[in-house]
Order: structure tokens, then C-alpha cells, then sequence
């Protein structure tokens, strides 16, 4: 059975004042490929640690890492084939704030292959 992402929506949050939230010194991407991964991207502007932290409905961390300061650049691939369907959150955090993004994992119906043996 093959998992694929129903649905992946973004949304950023800082610890400071959320109406005048101020730029964070990391972006990151997120995606689910059609081989049962997630995808995780992480590029920083500025030397600062990075967790990344992918935890279920009931907010159980089922996978982290402590990106360094000195990785600039970041990229993962997670085996999210023996997950179960339903919600999960990525979330990348600093001391500045925060990037959330929830994916949606939903198994794929079976197809059957239909074939037509033609003799002649």
C-alpha cells in the first residue's frame, strides 16, 4: 500500500508579537514524494540552531534532529510508509520562532491492473 499526501498547508508562527512578527533567519520546505517520503528542506541566512521535530495527532515525536548552526543548508528524507493515515505536523523551531507545516497522509486506493492478451 502506497501513502500520498492528501494535503500539505504552510503556516509560519514567531514567540514574538504574532501582529508584527519579525523575519526569521531560516526557510524550510516540506513535501510528500509518491515513494512514501517526506521531504524536509532547511536553508538559513544566519548561524542559528534549527529543530526539527515530526510528531503524530497526539503530539508524540516520532522523529528529531538538532540541526547545527554551522549546517547552513539541511535536507532529510523520512520513511513515512509504516505511519498510519491521518494528520502530522513538521515543525522547525528557533530561539526566533517557529515554521509549522501539517501533512495529511491518506493510502491510495488499490488499483487493479487490467491487461487484454490479444492472439492471433
Amino acid at each position: 500500500m502506497s501513502k500520498v499526501a492528501a494535503t500539505v498547508l504552510m503556516s509560519a508562527s514567531t514567540l514574538t508579537n504574532p501582529t508584527t512578527p519579525k523575519a526569521l533567519s531560516f526557510d524550510a520546505s516540506a513535501f510528500v514524494t509518491a515513494n512514501n517520503q517526506i521531504r524536509v528542506a532547511v536553508k538559513k541566512n544566519a548561524e542559528s540552531t534549527v529543530v526539527l521535530t515530526l510528531s503524530n495527532k497526539s503530539h508524540e515525536v516520532l522523529f528529531r534532529k538538532n540541526i547545527s548552526k554551522k549546517e547552513l543548508t539541511y535536507a532529510v528524507k523520512l520513511d513515512v510508509d509504516d505511519l498510519a493515515d491521518g494528520q502530522y505536523e513538521i515543525e522547525l523551531s528557533s530561539r526566533e520562532g517557529s515554521i509549522v507545516k501539517e501533512v495529511t497522509l491518506k493510502t491510495a486506493p488499490i488499483q487493479k491492473a487490467t491487461r487484454v492478451v490479444a492472439m492471433q
